[in-house]
């Protein structure tokens, strides 16, 4: 196997760059992992192809004010952070721009753009992924000066910051949205309860591994970075549940497909699938996967030689896939973030 196994040819244009609105019209590629078969609906029809019992797993975490602007000291000149994680109180991991003017020892102010909210802050290190350390005098108020960032392909200002929350987002902490999920809209969840689907909610909080390419062609010698998870005692009773039952489960995104596949995993030979738990995930998920959990998934088009792109091609197989997005490419859909989904079964 190797990264660029999992290339394709995507022209610019297709990668969209607003919402559609309302949240559930953009356009659903049914995909059925065992014959490779295609078909084309809208997304608000997704109940025809779910039954009852059919069991949903959303990840509910939400996005926060993650990116700040200011300027380095004594230069004057811009500086961007995006916050990734909290290390300990006043310190975070965080990526940089430009990196030459964020090197160990560098000091930077931040603030809003009215100027509130300043604080400074000093780069204590420099990790070998290229991320960095940094400490704040004082805590940044997030409210007042971060701001919700957005994917780096996408270019045109957001103008309402909820089209990038799915509308069940609950547990602040991610810095990229759960984006599979941001098709549901509040009527379409209350047409699948009518209907007898069942749901759940888990929590991972996404990190910046959504965006950074794979660089090696041996994609085994990609460094995962890991991400907070939760799974509480009501998720996985639904979760065996369905299992026992023999019905479906399904995730929506590949971000609650780690973690259900982790929890798996982590429980080991236990009678239960999954037992309710927290901690960090770093699990790189590619073909040759044995899925424990999973029947099905909900999920938006990928980047080129990304992880994610190795995931579902994991669970539909590379060339099913591959066949898919071409089939995609040349119907027009819309891909990544804001872009149309595809629901493979």
């Amino acid at each position: 196997m190797k990264t660029s196994d999992f290339d394709y040819l995507l022209p610019q244009e297709l990668i969209a760059q607003t919402p559609i609105e309302p949240r559930d019209h953009s356009r659903l590629m049914l995909l059925d992992r065992r014959t490779g078969q295609i078909a084309h609906e809208m997304f608000h029809e997704l109940p025809n192809t779910l039954r009852e019992g059919d069991l949903l797993v959303f990840n509910d975490s939400r996005v926060f004010p993650a990116r700040l602007y200011g300027r380095s000291e004594p230069s004057d000149r811009d500086i961007e952070l995006l916050l990734l994680s909290r290390t300990s109180d006043g310190e975070w991991r965080t990526l940089v721009k430009p990196g030459r003017r964020m090197r160990t020892g560098a000091r930077f102010v931040v603030s809003g753009e009215d100027g509130s909210g300043q604080t400074t802050g000093q780069v204590v290190d420099m990790e070998p992924a290229g991320s960095r350390l940094v400490r704040f005098e004082s805590e940044p108020n997030l409210l007042k000066i971060g701001h919700i960032p957005l994917p780096p392909y996408i270019h045109e200002e957001l103008q309402d910051n909820e089209r990038y929350q799915t509308v069940y987002s609950n547990s602040e902490g991610s810095v990229a949205a759960p984006t599979a999920g941001l098709h549901f809209s509040d009527s379409l969840l209350e047409r699948l309860d009518e209907m007898g689907v069942r749901r759940a909610f888990v929590t991972l909080h996404v990190g910046w591994d959504s965006f950074r390419p794979v660089t090696s062609e041996d994609p085994l010698e990609h460094e995962m970075h890991a991400e907070q998870w939760e799974l509480s005692s009501e998720a996985a009773h639904e979760i065996n549940s369905a299992r026992a039952g023999g019905r479906r489960i399904i995730s929506v995104g590949t971000t609650a497909v780690r973690l259900l596949e982790n929890a798996a995993l982590v429980n080991g030979e236990c009678r239960q699938l999954v037992s309710p738990g927290a901690g960090w995930v770093d699990l790189f998920i590619s073909p040759g996967f044995e899925f424990k959990v999973i029947d099905g998934l909900v999920t938006n088009f990928h980047l080129p030689k990304s992880t994610l792109l190795m995931l579902v091609a994991a669970l539909a197989g590379r060339d099913n896939i591959l066949k898919a997005y071409r089939a995609a490419v040349e119907e027009r859909y819309r891909f990544y973030s804001f872009g149309d989904a595809m629901f493979i079964h």
